[in-house]
C-alpha cells in the first residue's frame, strides 16, 4: 500500500472505476467501447471525466478503431468490450500490432469466467500471443489502476497495443485505491505525420514490418525480467506457485504460506525469472483460470509444474474450489474450507425472467401461438409435414424468449447472428418458416450487414427488430438509434426504419410493441407473403418508464383458469390459492396491459375498474 500523504486519496473502487481512473491519471484524450458485462463501467466512469472523448461504438471493431486512429495522432487512447467482443475487434487487432501505433493504446478485454453473463468463457489472454502483443493483468483494483498507467507509458516505448485482461472478481470486485489527487499527466495534442511504410499495409509494406515485430517480441522478453509488473513474493520453499489477476487472490487465501510468482505481465513471460523461481521451491504449482495458458508456457521451458491436472479448467476459481482440488491432490491447504461456502437454508429457485411490462414479451408470445406446432421439442413436426416455424435469435435480454413457457428461440449464436442463419437454413431448403429476432442495439452492432445479405440474395425470411430505443441488457446505455451519447448529450440519431428502408427492404412496418393483435396479424402475413419482410417492433424498456399507479388486476368470477396469461411469463401475474392474482407491486399497468388484452374472458382490469 502506497504512503497515504496530503496530495494523496483513498478511495474503495471497482477493477472496472479503478481502470478508468487510471486511463484517465495516464492522460488519455479517447475513450471508445461497445458496452458488455463485465466491462460496461469502465466508459460509463470515463465519461465522467472532462477533457475526455467518451464514445459508445456502433460495436467493439469500430470502437478499437476509433481508438487506433486516435493513437496514430498521437494521443492516449483506450478502447473496452467483453471478451467475445474482442472477437468482433480482431481484425484491427491484428493490424495495430502490425502497424504499430504513435500514443499510447490500451485494449481492455474483460472475460467472464463462469459465464456469469456469456454464451462462453473464452480466454482472451490467447489473443497476446496471436497477436504477439503484450498482455497485462492486475489481480485488485489498486493494482488495476497503477497497471493500467504502465500499459500505456509500455505502449509508447515499445510502439505496440497493449492487451490489459481483466476478468468479471476483478471488474466487479471494490477494493482501496491509492492515488494522488493531481496525478494526471496532461493529454498530448493531436498531430498525423505521413508514414506509409508504417501506417499503409499493403504487402510490400506488411513484410517489411513482421520482422520489426519480431524484434520487438524479444525487446519485451527482456522487460518481462526486470519489470516490477511481475513480483516474487517470499514463502515456504515447499511450494511455489506461478499465477495471475484474480488467481493470485485465491491462491494466497488457500496457500498462505507458500512462495509466489505474481504475474502481471503474463506476455510474453519472464524465462529466467521464472526458471529462478522454480529452482527454489520444491514442488512448482500455476494457478489460473480456464485455458493452460501459462503452465503451458512453463512446461516448455523443461520445467516440472501441477497445473490443470489439479486446478479446474473450466469455470471461475474460488477459494472453496481450489482448496478441494488441492486437498484432493494431496497438497496442505491453509484451512478446512469443506461446505464454508454452503448456504443453511434452501433458497427458492428463480429463473430467469423479462422484466414486468417488458415490450418484447407480447412479441414472444405471438411467435409462440403462430408456431405452436413446433414450439416445444417433444412435438416438433415431423420432416415432410406442413411447415413449422423456426426462430433465429440474438444476444440481449429477449434472448429470455427462449425460456418456458415462451419457448420462442431456436438459435442464438451472437451478435447479428441470427439473420445470417435465418437466410442459411433457408438456402440450405428447409420448409419451415423462419423469423429472425433481433434488438435494435445488436442491429446497429452487427445486423445490418446480414440483412444486407438478406436484400443481395433475395431471402424471403421476416426479420423482427425489437427496438426498446435502448442498449437494455448492459443498463440502458445509448446507440445511434437513440442518439444519446455516453454523456448523456443528444446526437444525431439515426432513423431505424428509413436505414432498413435505405438498404432495399421494401416491405418495412412498424408496430406497438404492446399491440398484440396488430402483432399477430402483421406475424402471420410476414411469413405467409413469400418475401422479404422487416417488423420494427418498438415499446421502451420497462426500467426507464415511469412507474404507472393504475395496475391490473383479475376478476375472480370472469375468470376461466384457462392459464392463457400464465403464458405471458410475467413475473406479476401468479396462481395462488387455485386461481390468478397479480402483485400490484410488480405489474406495470397502463405501461404495458398484454394481459387484458390476451385474456380470452376478460378477466383482467385495471384496479378498481368496471368487471
Amino acid at each position: 500500500m502506497n504512503t497515504i500523504t496530503k496530495n494523496h486519496r483513498k478511495q474503495l473502487l471497482s477493477g472496472n472505476e479503478a481502470i478508468a481512473l487510471g486511463a484517465y491519471h495516464a492522460g488519455i484524450r479517447l475513450a471508445a467501447a461497445y458496452p458488455g458485462t463485465p466491462s460496461t463501467e469502465i466508459l460509463e466512469n470515463i465519461a465522467r471525466y472532462e477533457g475526455v472523448y467518451a464514445e459508445w461504438s456502433t460495436n467493439e471493431k469500430v470502437g478499437l478503431e476509433i481508438a487506433l486512429g486516435a493513437a496514430y495522432t498521437g494521443v492516449r487512447s483506450l478502447t473496452s468490450m467483453k471478451h467475445v467482443g474482442l472477437n468482433v475487434a480482431a481484425d484491427p487487432l491484428f493490424s495495430a500490432s502490425i502497424t504499430g501505433i504513435k500514443g499510447g493504446f490500451v485494449i481492455v478485454t474483460a472475460d467472464d469466467p463462469g459465464m456469469h453473463s456469456s454464451q462462453n468463457e473464452q480466454d482472451n489472454r490467447h489473443y497476446a500471443r496471436f497477436a504477439k502483443i503484450p498482455a497485462i493483468e492486475p489481480y485488485d483494483s489498486q493494482s488495476a489502476y497503477d497497471f493500467v498507467r504502465q500499459a500505456f507509458e509500455l505502449s509508447e516505448t515499445f510502439d505496440t497495443p497493449v492487451l490489459f485482461r481483466s476478468t468479471t472478481r476483478i471488474s466487479h470486485s471494490k477494493s482501496v485505491v491509492v492515488y494522488s489527487e493531481d496525478n494526471r499527466i496532461k493529454p498530448s495534442e493531436a498531430t498525423f505525420s505521413c508514414k506509409t511504410e508504417k501506417y499503409v499495409m499493403l504487402p510490400v509494406f506488411a513484410r517489411a514490418r513482421h520482422p520489426v515485430i519480431e524484434q520487438r517480441l524479444e525487446r519485451l522478453k527482456l522487460l518481462a525480467e526486470e519489470t516490477s509488473l511481475n513480483q516474487v513474493i517470499e514463502g515456504s520453499s515447499n511450494l511455489g506457485i506461478i499465477t495471475s489477476g484474480i488467481s493470485f487472490q485465491y491462491a494466497r487465501e488457500v496457500f498462505s504460506k507458500a512462495s509466489f510468482l505474481r504475474l502481471g505481465l503474463t506476455y510474453p513471460l519472464p524465462e529466467k525469472l521464472i526458471k529462478k523461481f522454480a529452482a527454489g521451491v520444491e514442488t512448482l504449482l500455476v494457478v489460473e483460470e480456464l485455458d493452460p495458458f501459462l503452465e503451458e508456457m512453463v512446461r516448455s521451458l523443461g520445467l516440472s509444474v501441477l497445473g490443470k491436472r489439479i486446478v479446474p479448467l473450466t469455470g471461475e476459481l474460488s477459494p472453496e474450489i481450489l482448496a478441494k482440488a488441492a486437498s484432493e491432490a494431496g497438497l496442505t491447504v491453509n484451512r478446512n474450507y469443506s461446505d464454508s461456502g454452503a448456504c443453511p437454508v434452501k433458497l427458492p429457485v428463480r429463473p430467469p425472467s423479462m422484466c414486468p411490462g417488458c415490450p418484447h414479451r407480447g412479441l414472444f408470445f405471438e411467435l409462440n401461438r403462430l408456431g405452436k406446432r413446433g414450439r416445444n421439442p417433444d412435438t416438433r413436426p415431423v420432416p415432410g409435414s406442413e411447415p413449422g416455424l423456426v426462430i433465429t435469435g440474438d444476444i440481449g435480454c429477449y434472448t429470455l424468449g427462449a425460456y418456458p413457457p415462451l419457448n420462442a428461440m431456436d438459435t442464438c449464436a451472437c451478435m447479428g447472428a441470427g439473420i445470417g442463419q435465418a437466410i442459411g437454413m433457408e438456402k440450405a431448403g428447409i420448409k419451415d418458416r423462419l423469423v429472425a429476432v433481433i434488438g435494435d442495439s445488436t442491429f446497429m452492432h452487427s445486423g445490418m450487414t446480414p440483412l444486407a445479405d438478406a436484400v443481395y440474395s433475395q431471402s424471403r425470411i421476416t426479420v423482427v427488430i425489437l427496438d426498446n430505443m435502448t442498449t437494455a441488457m448492459t443498463g440502458h446505455q445509448g446507440h445511434p438509434g437513440t442518439g444519446i451519447s455516453a454523456t448523456g448529450k443528444k446526437m444525431q440519431q439515426v432513423n431505424l426504419e428509413q436505414l432498413v428502408r435505405g438498404m432495399g427492404v421494401e416491405d418495412v412496418l412498424l408496430l406497438d410493441a404492446f399491440d398484440t393483435a396488430s402483432i399477430q396479424l402483421a406475424l402471420r402475413d410476414a411469413v405467409e407473403s413469400n418475401r422479404l419482410s422487416v417488423l420494427i417492433v418498438r415499446g421502451e424498456c420497462a426500467p426507464v418508464r415511469p412507474k404507472s399507479e393504475a395496475v391490473r388486476e383479475v376478476v375472480a368470477e370472469k375468470c376461466t383458469h384457462c392459464k392463457t396469461c400464465l403464458k405471458l411469463a410475467c413475473p406479476a401475474i401468479q396462481r395462488k390459492n387455485g386461481g390468478m392474482v397479480i402483485d400490484p407491486g410488480l405489474c406495470a399497468g397502463d405501461n404495458c396491459g398484454i394481459c387484458d388484452r390476451i385474456c380470452p374472458t376478460g378477466a383482467i382490469v385495471i384496479k378498481g375498474g368496471a368487471a
